[in-house]
């Protein structure tokens, strides 16, 4: 019988190494006190992938030295050279796109062509940063005295650190160091714990990419080295991506020593169904959006708010298509939807909320439980979930499960829906299908979320334009896109007197 071992490519073994190390100072080094921690495939959590560093506050603080000391070598480097030595790893990435996107699977479990779209979102964010080397454009101004030349320019700000999540373990570590690096800051990374290895592989292509010793160092760890980098003094910004109860700790901690923050935070987005609405394209679009990457991502669909009239037909239909097509099961088998979640603490989570939805009187009326079956009682595995009954008093409708669970509520018009829609904490993303022009703007105008959507899925975005959100969703500025240099860099401005 062949088992979830036995499902991973061969070729991808041979190049996936037993044991990884920190990058400090241009060096691959341990961590000092010898600890390490293991990084394990979700589909199958008794195979070990590879072991990593469990770095503590000594191997942060050198880290952090060693990116002070190549700070100012770096920040001259004109930035198109820097851009140039991201585009050169950017290429060389595309070339191994596939080992990339196995290496993923392997280690997050979703599935492998969600994994393949993933690495490619990547590398389009880093190849649009790369060319910001050329674009880091000031201004000049008029002054208002005579024989005085006004203009400003961005600087970048020293050692900044980057603290990354499980749920986007390539994509994410990519959209924040492709800035980061370009603006002509240096960086010290800690990838999530859960899911080291993506990451890791982006930092030994930069690495062999041509940038200096220093300029990049990745501090593999858990909480103990994520508090150390951001207690640093030294550090002049730090980037997070992660739960909104850790984003808040960073951000007190990060104000005592007036350091920059940038939060991207959890999500509780809304799909508005209208009655008006392409009901079959919006069905297709809830489907995906809640179900794939096994819901772990901060802009999966968690709800979807239907006019009262068509709500019964709606539920019906969406529940028939997420039997038809989202299938469960290993990453790397063809045709599967849906992979494992990510540790046994997501699991028993994921559990929970349903436990508590049933007993607030919501409904299951597909999945609820884990998955069994051939190949799936070993793995950390979830059915695709939906309820119905769900009030917005309840707490489906207000606290982000990260799980494959989709909660249906009824609206009586699209006033109703958008105060359902704006009654959470949070405000990453939401969506609305209608045919109807006025209600897409009235929507657009009234929703409380950095992310609007009309006629297309939460969880769409595309990397040169800003990604975030507001409320508990986000803090400090936006990702992706040219935007993404107004956290990486500060104005400066200069008055040039040339006259008597």
């Amino acid at each position: 019988m062949t088992t979830a071992v036995d499902l991973v490519p061969a070729a991808l073994r041979a190049k996936v190494s037993r044991e990884y190390h920190n990058l400090v100072d241009g060096r691959w080094v341990d961590s000092s006190s010898g600890r390490t921690f293991e990084d394990r495939n979700p589909a199958s959590p008794s195979e070990v992938i590879a072991t990593f560093p469990d770095s503590d506050a000594r191997d942060v603080a050198s880290a952090i030295l060693a990116a002070r000391k190549a700070f100012p070598a770096w920040m001259a480097k004109p930035a198109p050279e820097r851009g140039a030595i991201i585009a050169r790893a950017v290429a060389g990435m595309r070339e191994r796109l596939e080992e990339l996107a196995q290496a993923m699977t392997w280690e997050e479990g979703k599935v492998l062509a969600e994994a393949r779209v993933e690495v490619n979102r990547g590398l389009n964010a880093m190849e649009f940063q790369a060319g910001e080397g050329r674009r880091l454009t000031g201004q000049t101004a008029p002054s208002e005295v005579p024989g005085v030349f006004a203009y400003t320019q961005r600087r970048p700000l020293g050692v900044v650190g980057l603290i990354t999540p499980w749920n986007f373990p390539f994509a994410v570590p990519a959209w924040k160091l492709g800035p980061a690096l370009v603006a002509g800051n240096t960086v010290v990374i800690k990838p999530a714990e859960q899911a080291p290895l993506s990451a890791q592989l982006i930092v030994e292509a930069l690495h062999d990419a041509g940038l200096p010793p220093g300029v990049l160092n990745v501090v593999h760890g858990g909480p103990e080295a994520g508090k150390a980098l951001v207690a640093d003094t030294r550090i002049r910004a730090v980037s997070f991506t992660g739960s909104t109860e850790v984003g808040k700790l960073i951000n007190r901690t990060a104000a005592e020593h007036m350091v920059k923050v940038q939060l991207e935070m959890g999500g509780k987005n809304a799909c508005i169904v209208l009655a008006d609405a392409d009901l079959e394209r919006a069905a297709r679009d809830v489907v995906s959006g809640a179900f794939g990457s096994t819901g772990q991502r901060c802009t999966a669909t968690s709800r979807v708010i239907v006019d009262r009239r068509i709500k019964a037909a709606f539920v019906a239909r969406v529940v028939e298509l997420a039997r038809q097509t989202v299938k469960t099961g290993n990453g790397f088998v063809e045709g599967m939807v849906m992979g494992p979640l990510i540790d046994e603490r997501a699991l028993s989570r994921t559990e929970g909320y349903v436990a508590t939805a049933l007993a607030e009187g919501n409904t299951v009326v597909m999945g609820g439980t884990r998955a069994s079956g051939a190949g799936l009682d070993q793995g950390f595995f979830f059915e695709p979930t939906i309820l119905d009954g769900v009030r917005p008093q309840d707490t489906l409708n207000k606290e982000e499960v990260f799980g494959p669970v989709l909660a249906f509520l009824a609206a009586d018009g699209l006033a109703e829906a958008i105060e359902i829609a704006n009654s959470v904490d949070y405000g990453l993303s939401s969506a609305i299908y209608t045919r109807d022009v006025a209600a897409a703007f009235a929507y657009a105008r009234q929703s409380e979320v950095g992310l609007l959507h009309v006629n297309c899925p939460t969880i769409y975005s595309e990397v040169h334009l800003p990604f975030g959100g507001i409320k508990d969703s986000g803090f400090g500025g936006r990702e992706m896109g040219s935007t993404a240099m107004d956290f990486y860099t500060e104005w400066q401005a200069t008055y040039l007197g040339y006259g008597g």
